[in-house]
């Protein structure tokens, strides 16, 4: 970012994020996209992601809040593929944006719900498809593509366009993330962030015991450890899933607002971290 440039931004953050009226909204916004892709945190976290949620959430977009969210969806397919590159900050950071759009409109019932569903279509797409998990990148910060995922999943699931096939299919996504082959362990708080997305699909008390058992099922299959090589850390995948079945048990046990199927719910997942946990619950030697 260009020295000028700065310090227009900065001036903004210091007037407390207030809409200057000395450039065009467009101009700043496309000046704000480019930007949740920079590699200088303070640039992408400090300047960019505040001001453009800001913006969405005290209405500035609400008359251009399709085309917003639709504009920053793009952002989700720049250099999608890639592993270890910085293009992984455009996409992840433009996941939080689009989640803020989809809260903006839980809150004010701003946009048809087929641009609901579209966004949706483009963030699980996405998440499925992320190559790069990485959460924190030295000198360049917070990457967190998972973890940010999860966060607008859990917008999405927020959603009163959503219904109970796409509560469904949000679960799946959550899943199919959980169990795709990877050598990234979550240790940035990822499994809780998902964990955290699937509450709120809980709490929306929709969806019974016959989706969720099985549900849980699959994941718990990824659970069991595997047998490993030389190479390959038996622990990959079922490390991950094995942290968010426990995220999950202990938001579900002690979280507020408690969804109907809490109880039974409960049960399920003793009952899998159990299965997947037999080591740990085999009666010690008396000597």
């Amino acid at each position: 970012m260009c020295g000028m440039a700065s310090g227009f931004w900065e001036q903004v953050v210091a007037d407390g994020l207030k809409v200057p009226d000395t450039r065009p909204l467009d101009e700043m916004t496309a000046d704000l996209t480019r930007m949740l892709g920079d590699t200088d945190p303070h640039v992408r976290d400090g300047i960019a992601y505040p001001t453009l949620a800001t913006w969405v959430a005290d209405g500035v977009y609400d008359d251009l809040l399709t085309g917003l969210g639709d504009g920053i969806c793009d952002g989700l397919d720049v250099g999608i593929g890639e592993n270890g590159t910085d293009s992984v900050f455009r996409r992840s950071f433009s996941s939080l944006i689009v989640a803020e759009c989809i809260e903006r409109d839980t809150a004010s019932a701003l946009v048809a719900p087929n641009v609901i569903l579209r966004w949706g279509d483009r963030l699980a797409g996405w998440l499925v498809r992320e190559n790069d998990l990485r959460g924190f990148v030295a000198d360049k910060g917070w990457a967190h593509a998972v973890a940010h995922g999860a966060d607008a999943m859990g917008a999405l699931a927020q959603s009163p366009q959503i219904g109970r096939l796409e509560l469904t299919v949000i679960l799946d996504v959550i899943a199919d993330r959980l169990l795709l082959p990877t050598e990234e362990f979550f240790v940035c708080g990822e499994d809780d962030r998902l964990a955290r997305a699937t509450m709120h699909i809980l709490r929306r008390d929709v969806l019974g015991l016959e989706v969720l058992e099985p549900w849980v099922a699959r994941v718990a299959a990824g659970a069991r450890v595997k047998g490993g090589n030389e190479t390959r850390n038996p622990f990959e995948v079922s490390g991950n899933v094995q942290s968010y079945l426990r995220s999950l048990h202990l938001q579900l046990g002690l979280g507020s607002k408690h969804p109907q199927v809490r109880s039974d719910l409960l049960l399920v997942l003793i009952d899998q971290l159990r299965a997947t946990n037999t080591a740990y619950f085999v009666p010690p030697h008396r000597h």
